[in-house]
């Protein structure tokens, strides 16, 4: 791990990096895979598929704008929260609508 005010040895130097080092680099750093492989046939596009893959620790990927795993209430319980409050205002607002069709009908 590195401290403050010290850099970190670089690779070889002293026989090779363990995995945590590497792991901390990578994760502090982040890397980014990115690939597209298209097929074509008679120059025809049949198929195309593209890949990206961010490899970062939570912080770093906070600080580069990724934050999708707050939103998703499969992920987060303050969105699952969220996305309970939101249905519950739509039923309300619905029921509402619906109260004075009712109130009307049993009146006559």
């Amino acid at each position: 791990m590195t401290t403050p005010g010290r850099l970190p040895q670089p690779y070889g130097h002293d026989g090779g990096a363990n995995l945590a080092d590497i792991l901390e680099r990578v994760l502090d750093k982040g890397v980014v895979i990115a690939g597209d492989i298209r097929i074509n046939l008679l120059d025809i596009e049949l198929l195309t598929v593209k890949l990206r893959l961010v490899v970062a620790s939570v912080d770093k990927a906070k600080e580069m704008g990724i934050d999708w795993w707050e939103d998703d209430p499969a992920l987060s319980s303050r969105a699952h929260r969220n996305e309970l409050a939101r249905e519950n205002a739509e039923l309300r607002e619905r029921l509402a609508a619906l109260e004075p069709a009712r109130q009307q009908e049993e009146a006559p």
